[in-house]
């Protein structure tokens, strides 16, 4: 006997067309639209089965990435990973991009450096900071999108 997840009867339902189906035997069998990934396999259909625990990298890794987390978190340093994300720039560039003191700027710069966020490297009298790579700069982008949704809502 087999029954449907989503309901009793499948009938000519077309909500329910390409559910996936529950045997008694417990197994779970994936219709043509829905394909049994082997990494990832489909849940029981028990609500109260608990699902295996996710990877947690070492505690020195997850204080690492709070470090990081915390210097992203000022929205001037965000303004800055922006700014970096479209090419290096020194202190003057984002004191008149941003519109805030030089001191300022300084002073995030610094945050950001000591997170590993950027580096700076001298050009003369300038240090022209840029991101030290793109993973930082893609959590800041999806960050500022997924707060612009839901200012939308």
């Amino acid at each position: 006997m087999t029954s449907l997840v989503q309901g009793e009867s499948a009938g000519n339902d077309p909500a329910i067309e390409g559910a996936a189906t529950v045997s008694t035997d417990s197994t779970v069998e994936a219709s043509s639209t829905h394909r049994q990934d082997p990494e990832h396999p489909l849940h029981s259909g028990d609500p109260f089965t608990a699902a295996p625990p996710a990877h947690i990298p070492p505690k020195e890794t997850l204080t690492a990435a709070g470090d990081i987390l915390r210097a992203l978190a000022a929205p001037v340093r965000i303004a800055i990973v922006l700014q970096l994300r479209e090419s290096e720039r020194c202190v003057h560039e984002l004191v008149v991009a941003l519109g805030v003191t030089q001191p300022l700027i300084s002073q995030h710069l610094r945050v950001l450096k000591a997170a590993g966020v950027v580096r700076g490297e001298r050009n003369g009298r300038e240090v022209l900071y840029r991101l030290v790579d793109d993973h930082l700069s893609h959590i800041v982008v999806d960050a500022v999108a997924h707060a612009e949704e839901g200012r939308n809502l």
